[in-house]
């Protein structure tokens, strides 16, 4: 990674590049861009999920950042917790052949696929129960003739 001396700043972020070849990221953009909040981003970073380049309090994330922050996104959207987010992202090497990385990704993505079929069922039947329920109310009013309280 080509690091700048302590105390010097980087003098225009949108000049500089990282050591994946890309540009730098402030996080008002990166939030902008991807629809999360900066608080978000601050708290991903916490968890050791991202780890933007900091320029005093500034942060500025590599085109890895953006990279993970994807699929920090598709793991929460899939119902992943951040913890095994985390974990399959961390066994990710470069200059590996990232097998070990490809088998936890698929145990727990069958199991992931496995809950999630079992939720589709669980909520189509509450669907139908309440489509049932409607109807019967729907019934009770018309029998009513309409009549509200």
């Amino acid at each position: 990674m080509n690091m700048m001396p302590t105390g010097q700043p980087l003098a225009n972020a949108n000049d500089m590049t990282n050591e994946a070849g890309g540009d730098l990221t402030r996080i008002g953009e990166m939030a902008k861009t991807f629809g999360v909040t900066l608080r978000t981003l601050r708290f991903y970073e916490d968890k050791g999920l991202l780890k933007p380049v900091r320029d005093g309090a500034t942060r500025l994330y590599t085109r890895r950042d953006k990279a993970r922050l994807k699929l920090i996104l598709l793991g929460r959207k899939i119902g992943f917790s951040l913890r095994d987010v985390k974990q399959m992202m961390d066994l990710y090497d470069p200059s590996g052949t990232n097998a070990r990385q490809l088998r936890v990704t698929l145990e727990k993505s069958e199991k992931q696929l496995a809950r999630l079929n079992k939720q589709r069922v669980l909520l189509d039947e509450a669907i139908g129960d309440l489509q049932q329920l409607l109807s019967a109310v729907r019934e009770k009013l018309a029998e009513q003739g309409g009549a509200s309280s």
